[in-house]
């Protein structure tokens, strides 16, 4: 499994510096990982969804830790990249994410 294409789009905020978009093989795309400071440093945290309860639960994640790092890894050298070419980027990842959306329709011929 190879990781095809990453996406970063910085953000403004206190601890959340970004979210990202992956694409494995060509095929598969998982959206919605964020770039969080923490306080050890930068860490991905995983695309989740707030249950009942209030807590919340990932839906998309790696299954050990050496695809773990494999993400973490690719996603933090293309922030770091982005961060040093746009210290003040503002990019606006909604805006963003909905052109993603528009050119990912399914293509059927």
């Amino acid at each position: 499994m190879e990781i095809t294409e990453v996406k970063v789009f910085p953000v403004n905020e206190e601890r959340l510096k970004a979210y990202a978009t992956i694409t494995f093989d060509n095929c598969f795309i998982i959206r919605d990982l964020k770039v969080i400071q923490g306080n050890n440093g930068l860490f991905i945290a995983m695309p989740s969804k707030k249950r009942k309860d209030g807590t919340y639960r990932d839906t998309a994640h790696p299954l050990n830790n050496e695809t773990r790092n494999m993400i973490q890894k690719t996603i933090l050298e293309k922030y770091e990249e982005t961060a040093k070419d746009a210290p003040q980027a503002s990019s606006s990842y909604e805006a963003q994410d909905e052109m993603d959306s528009n050119s990912d329709a399914y293509e059927q011929s």
